[in-house]
């Protein structure tokens, strides 16, 4: 058996792309996407008819209205092709503004809905801070699941639980980068600091009997998610996928409930303050943080831009 196939036994297997080949390729249960992968895909040339014709279709529409279709459009083509969920995310501007994201979850899922596809297929994407853990807590309440992103500590996740959110994000690949590029060292198998965080934050959840699903995210290498096997949920790029599917390699679970739940952990009491100063006091996961919530609003920005320019 392939790698691949290896960890399908331990761990539900996440397209982490918005390129609808890779997809069927892969055969993975639920899909992840975005604002950098939606903005990579739309300007391939296979993708533009459906660009342009989200735009015609919704001509007298607002840039923003526009967006949230094309999004959905995106959505709609990988329901017909995963079995399971795929992740939707919100705007990236909106990730200090809990009504605001509350609103921007409550439209997509309408937008879903409106098109037949029930709410339990989609996740709505929002980014681990206060105010979008808030957001989450009241879109749960309304039977909307979440999916919690750029996540990088222990203290984000959490507060995610605590908020009951359906799942969250936590990006290896991200962690990896800011310890590689500050120590100057190499990190490979169980010493991986993103890896490290996963299991802490897994074992946590499952210590103390939190539902909330844990998906690694953002790799950089195969290492980092044979390391993971046994987590939730791996949402894993196509290119990666391929390399896991190129290898028979052998594939242990590292990730165990029993043993998670015998662990000695303590529980971290968590309010709004304990959070605030617990995530200023991590300059990793502070850094990354608000690195990635530039970044996906940048490339919302641009996206924009393409659709203004077809109108």
């Amino acid at each position: 058996m392939s790698q691949l196939d290896q960890l399908k036994q331990y761990t539900t297997i996440v397209a982490d792309t918005g390129d609808f080949q890779a997809m069927k390729a892969f055969a993975p249960q639920d899909a992840t996407t975005n604002p950098s992968l939606i903005l990579k895909a739309v300007q391939k040339a296979e993708y533009q008819p459906l660009l342009a014709s989200v735009v015609k279709a919704n001509a007298g529409k607002s840039t923003d209205e526009i967006i949230d279709r094309l999004l959905i459009a995106f959505g709609l083509e990988i329901l017909k092709i995963i079995p399971g969920r795929v992740s939707t995310e919100t705007d990236a501007r909106l990730s200090f503004d809990t009504a605001g994201t509350v609103a921007k979850g409550r439209e997509l899922i309408r937008l879903y809905e409106e098109a037949g596809i029930a709410r339990e297929r989609v996740l709505i994407k929002i980014a681990s801070t206060w105010e979008g853990i808030r957001a989450a807590e009241l879109l749960e309440k309304d039977g909307i699941r979440c999916n919690l992103t750029l996540l990088f500590s222990l203290p984000q996740a959490i507060a995610c639980a605590e908020a009951g959110v359906q799942l969250i994000s936590p990006f290896v690949g991200r962690i990896y980068d800011w310890y590689k590029k500050s120590t100057g060292q190499e990190y490979t198998g169980s010493d991986d600091p993103g890896v490290q965080s996963v299991k802490a934050v897994y074992n946590y959840y499952r210590k103390f009997g939190y539902a909330t699903e844990v998906m690694g995210a953002s790799f950089r290498n195969t290492s980092q998610i044979v390391e993971l096997a046994g987590c939730d949920l791996l949402t894993i790029s196509p290119d990666l996928l391929q390399k896991l599917a190129d290898t028979d390699a052998p594939v242990e679970c590292k990730l165990n409930k029993e043993a998670a739940a015998a662990a000695d952990i303590t529980r971290v009491p968590l309010d709004e303050k304990a959070f605030r100063l617990a995530l200023n006091g991590d300059a990793m996961a502070t850094e990354k943080l608000a690195e990635g919530i530039r970044q996906f609003a940048a490339d919302a920005v641009k996206l924009e831009q393409i659709v203004e320019g077809l109108r």
